[in-house]
C-alpha cells in the first residue's frame, strides 16, 4: 500500500469562495480507478506552515501509476495546481 499526501497552501483569501472551489473541484481526483480513503484536510496545528492537505492511497506502485499519469490527474495539477496553489509539500509512504 502507498499513502501519496501533499501539504499546500492555496493563493487564494482563507475562506473565500474561491477556495472552497478548489477544494470541492478535487474530487475530480476520486474519479480515477484505484484512489482510495481520499481525504480533504484542514491543518490544525501551529507547527505546521501548510493550511490544507490531501490525503489517497493506492494499493500498489502500478496504481500509483495509473493515478499519475491519467487524465483527470494531468488537468488537475496542470489548470488548477499550478495555477492555485503558493507552496506544497508532497510525501509517499508505505507501510515499515
Amino acid at each position: 500500500m502507498i499513502r501519496h499526501t501533499v501539504a499546500f497552501n492555496l493563493k487564494h483569501a482563507k475562506g473565500s469562495a474561491e477556495e472552497k472551489k478548489f477544494l470541492e473541484d478535487a474530487l475530480v481526483l476520486t474519479e480515477i480507478p484505484g484512489v482510495q480513503k481520499f481525504e480533504r484536510l484542514r491543518q490544525v496545528s501551529p507547527k505546521n506552515n501548510f493550511s490544507f492537505g490531501f490525503s489517497m492511497e493506492f494499493n500498489d506502485q502500478a496504481a500509483y501509476n495509473f493515478y499519475d499519469g491519467h487524465p483527470l490527474h494531468v488537468a488537475f495539477v496542470r489548470d488548477r495546481w499550478m495555477v492555485e496553489v503558493s507552496d506544497f509539500m508532497e510525501t509517499d509512504y508505505v507501510a515499515i
